[in-house]
């Protein structure tokens, strides 16, 4: 199961923000319906497939695999229409791991900061550079980005 709070990122504060070398993320969906979305990953080195179920509040069932980074790049390359693009910061701020993604492309300037809680209700540190929370906000889901670009 995998819960999750999304955030916009205050550029400006964020630049202050001593950070670790971000990843490469390329990624594709081959299915987005609403029950379900399949996505393909290549981050850094490695491939991943990802199996996610439909959204309930800030909760959906995840399954992912990591396959052999050819096969991603050739699924990528023979099923994907679009692909969003971002480099990816993880950052542990008191007891937990925050993605930043930076994205690049057609999404150049967009910023999210992402968490993930082992229930909907737990509390965590919020860090000055993360602003709205748009976890709610479907526009702002990657299977929903990938159409803008």
């Amino acid at each position: 199961m995998e819960i999750e709070r999304k955030f916009l990122v205050n550029k400006e504060k964020w630049e202050l923000v001593n950070k670790p070398a971000p990843k490469r993320i390329v990624q594709a969906y081959l299915v987005r319906t609403p029950e379900k979305t399949i996505r393909v990953r290549v981050k850094g080195e490695k491939g991943f497939l990802t199996i996610k179920g439909p959204t309930v509040g800030i909760s959906r069932s995840e399954f992912e695999y990591e396959i052999p980074l050819n096969e991603a790049n050739e699924l990528i390359d023979h099923f994907a229409d679009k692909i969003i693009e971002k480099y990816r910061f993880e950052i542990t701020i008191g007891n937990h791991l925050w993605e930043v993604d930076e994205f690049h492309g057609k999404l150049e300037g967009l910023m999210i900061a992402e968490i993930e809680l082992t229930s909907e209700e737990e509390t965590f540190e919020k860090p000055d550079w993360v602003t709205e929370d748009v976890s709610m906000d479907q526009q702002y889901f990657n299977s929903n980005l990938v159409e803008r670009c």
